[in-house]
């Protein structure tokens, strides 16, 4: 199974809403979805789209010559697969277009499978932030990948 990688448009956001529901203990909105598409233009989300059904998504932040990873997520059925992969190649080839020099991300400290992913593309644990989680006060690890 090879996932189609595109841009997210705001169809995409009611299969995405599921995906973050099932992912997160503290879900964004509709309404932040939209913004971000729709009036961020520092945003670019994108989606992993398999048998024409969004089961993926991620998304970035470009400052100046950053990337900030906002989030990733991958719907539960269709973990495991390798999807996660191409979300954070997708990310990494649309920074690359833009001349970006380095990613950031902060990722739960208990997030092994994340850290993993993420370690796996060069990035690396530079610091922590506490208390970062408003839902259980758990620290967040930031990771760098310089490109």
């Amino acid at each position: 199974m090879i996932p189609l990688i595109r841009d997210m448009i705001e169809k995409d956001i009611e299969d995405v809403l599921e995906i973050e529901k099932t992912s997160f203990s503290t879900p964004w909105s509709k309404e932040a979805f939209t913004l971000e598409i729709t009036k961020n233009n520092l945003a670019r989300y994108i989606v992993a789209e398999v048998e024409k059904r969004v089961v993926a998504y991620g998304g970035i932040w470009f400052i100046i010559d950053e990337g900030h990873i906002t989030n990733i997520a991958v719907h539960e059925k269709y973990r495991g697969l390798g999807i996660g992969n191409k979300i954070v190649e997708g990310l990494i080839y649309r920074c690359i277009d833009r001349d970006i020099r380095a990613m950031t991300l902060e990722v739960r400290k208990s997030n092994e499978v994340a850290k993993s992913l993420y370690k796996k593309y060069g990035f690396k644990e530079c610091g922590i932030r506490p208390g970062y989680y408003s839902d259980d006060n758990e620290d967040a690890i930031i990771m760098w990948k310089s490109i």
